[in-house]
């Protein structure tokens, strides 16, 4: 037996998530609602906070996004109940959950759901060790291993973010990795990209320019990044520094702060929240994944590569299998390796930055292409639906 999933009207398949603030996985989410087969699914958000940025441009896709108001913490019986009550109401084949509230969330709904809805949960983050965590978010991965068990598919995002899971008690069975995936058409070199961005910084067209695209938050390790922005700039003095992402801006007291003390105020730029990403990323002359812990297959990088960008990450995660040969890999909180990274970058010069470029952005083609990753996503969903739709029939027949 198996499921036709070619009717006229796709199956609704549910996806929650925490929020839709403009991270890794809430980017991945979009991209994979922009893909997907939908003569054979549905496709439904359910945003546990608020809309964020992405929410419209998610329904400008033709897919419908609903909100459940939680606020940070614990959600409250209300919360519960707007989300049981939705769940309800849009009656899903299938629910996916996006991160850890997320995957929660769906266990959640599935659990108090009549007829035991499909769940499947996806994982974006590694674990370097539980006490980086916030408290609620390290319960929450230890709750988490516990009911792992009654998930139908646990989708990482990394092998390295498998393994550390697995190692603290999250069920084995039914698990996989399905990379992100990049849309090479919308993220390419772009030279009008370069010149647009040294245009509003106010900046020579000739100026080399290094990034960090990722939200303020301690894993990111935006001061990593600034220190080893203060050591560069005694060999370079012309570099200059471009940050972006939620809540990096001048009027964080923190990074403001670092960045005076540090005396590079001039030759860094805080651009906050943008929703410009593929044209900020091509502007720049090498992007940069400074995070300590957490990562576990960073969105922001491939989308470089594919702009054909050459990269300096950290060694979390699968950062160092996503750029293999096509950029350089420090170990993370070394402020000095990665300055070090950066100048022998700079120093390979215009055409052998270039090269590193085109091979980087050959490897997303060929590897990690959006087209490629969805396909893995359908073919699981057909899977798992065809499991529970099997599973029914078997029941009916007692």
């Amino acid at each position: 037996m198996y499921v036709n999933l070619n009717s006229r009207k796709g199956l609704v398949t549910l996806h929650i998530i925490t929020g839709l603030s403009v991270g890794g996985a809430e980017r991945m989410l979009y991209n994979l609602l922009s893909k997907i087969d939908r003569l054979c699914f549905e496709p439904i958000v359910v945003s546990l906070m608020d809309r964020g940025t992405l929410g419209d441009r998610i329904e400008a896709l033709g897919i419908p996004v609903y909100t459940i108001g939680m606020k940070p913490g614990m959600p409250t019986p209300a919360v519960i109940w707007r989300l049981l009550h939705t769940v309800h109401h849009l009656k899903p084949a299938l629910i996916q959950g996006w991160m850890y509230h997320g995957n929660l969330a769906a266990h959640l709904a599935s659990f108090f759901s009549f007829n035991k809805i499909p769940v499947l949960w996806s994982i974006h983050h590694s674990i370097t060790s539980l006490k980086s965590e916030k408290r609620m978010t390290a319960e929450i991965i230890k709750l988490s291993a516990i009911i792992s068990k009654f998930t139908d598919q646990i989708i990482y995002v990394s092998y390295n973010s498998k393994r550390q899971h697995e190692a603290i008690n999250y069920c084995r069975d039914q698990s996989c990795v399905i990379p992100n995936g990049f849309d090479t058409s919308l993220f390419q070199p772009s030279f009008e990209a370069r010149l647009s961005l040294r245009s509003e910084l106010g900046l020579p067209n000739e100026s080399f320019l290094i990034g960090l695209i990722g939200r303020y938050h301690p894993m990111k390790d935006h001061a990593n990044f600034l220190r080893a922005s203060a050591l560069l700039l005694k060999n370079f003095p012309n570099i200059h520094f471009v940050l972006a992402g939620s809540k990096v801006e001048q009027q964080n007291p923190i990074l403001y702060q670092l960045i005076q003390d540090l005396g590079i105020f001039n030759q860094v730029h805080l651009l906050g929240e943008r929703s410009d990403m593929p044209c900020l990323i091509a502007a720049l002359d090498i992007v940069t994944s400074a995070s300590a812990y957490g990562e576990a297959f960073p969105l922001v990088i491939g989308e470089a590569m594919s702009c054909g960008v050459p990269c300096v990450v950290t060694d979390v995660g699968d950062s160092a299998q996503l750029v293999g040969n096509t950029g350089s890999v420090v170990p993370p909180q070394n402020s000095e390796a990665l300055a070090n990274a950066w100048q022998e970058l700079i120093l390979l010069g215009v055409e052998g930055k270039e090269a590193l470029g085109k091979a980087a952005r050959t490897r997303i083609i060929e590897s990690f292409s959006l087209e490629t990753v969805v396909a893995q996503y359908e073919k699981l969903y057909e899977r798992v639906l065809a499991k529970k739709f099997n599973s029914t029939l078997e029941r009916s027949k007692l």
